[in-house]
């Protein structure tokens, strides 16, 4: 039997061995990139809880956070100015109450500082212009401590 003829007569097993090869390669890369966005994500959302910790809050379930945000921020970091002056002026509109005694509100500085937070650590680019906002807006240390 020639060389030749022993290696044309066995090519399935030549070109068997070289899928495998190549979806192993495939798996490989996508299971490395899935490794590093979970060390990415878990060490942003450590990061992110130090520094709400450190602030004085309470620090939040990792899981929860990983989830939510991601590597990117998720929804935090879409528009964060826009997202902040909806969500302060619905809070400025009410003080809870109903019917005529609903009275409109000064927001607690505070209740701001979180959303700083957590855009330092994930998008800390969209920072000055989420301060730009904030300045726009009228908080005041209105919650008792």
């Amino acid at each position: 039997m020639s060389p030749t003829r022993f290696a044309s007569e066995h090519r399935w097993l030549y070109v068997g061995a070289i899928v495998i090869l190549v979806g192993l390669a495939v798996a490989g890369v996508i299971k490395y990139n899935k490794v590093r966005t979970n060390s990415e994500t878990l060490s942003k959302a450590n990061q992110l809880q130090e520094e709400l910790v450190r602030a004085g809050y309470p620090s939040p379930d990792t899981d929860t956070v990983e989830q939510v945000l991601g590597t990117d921020g998720g929804p935090v970091c879409e528009d964060p100015g826009n997202a902040l002056k909806t969500a302060l002026w619905k809070i400025h509109q009410s003080n809870g109450a109903t019917g005529p005694g609903q009275r409109p509100v000064i927001s607690d500085s505070r209740a701001v500082e979180v959303e700083r937070i957590v855009l330092g650590v994930y998008c800390p680019d969209e920072l000055d212009d989420f301060l730009e906002d904030l300045d726009d807006l009228k908080t005041d240390d209105t919650v008792r401590r």
